[in-house]
């Protein structure tokens, strides 16, 4: 998904400047947490009501963008 960046967006007056979907206070955050808990799209949507299908796929979109950006290091 090449569009995430007009659906997440940053502003340091909303949620300190957390990334969130574009018009909510819904943290991209927040998303990635629900699915890491086991809900799917379909559910996080229903939960979420200002939400939409294509919201979740650009918060999964950013958080793949930002994992192959990052250094990771190894647990020990």
């Amino acid at each position: 998904m090449n569009d995430w960046r007009e659906r997440i967006v940053t502003n340091p007056q909303v949620c300190h400047g957390k990334p969130c979907l574009r018009g909510t206070r819904i943290m991209v955050s927040v998303l990635l947490d629900n699915l890491a808990e086991g809900l799917t799209p379909e559910e996080i949507v229903r939960e979420y009501p200002p939400l939409s299908l294509e919201d979740v796929r650009a918060a999964l979109a950013y958080a793949a963008v930002l994992a192959g950006e990052e250094e990771l290091v190894p647990l020990r």
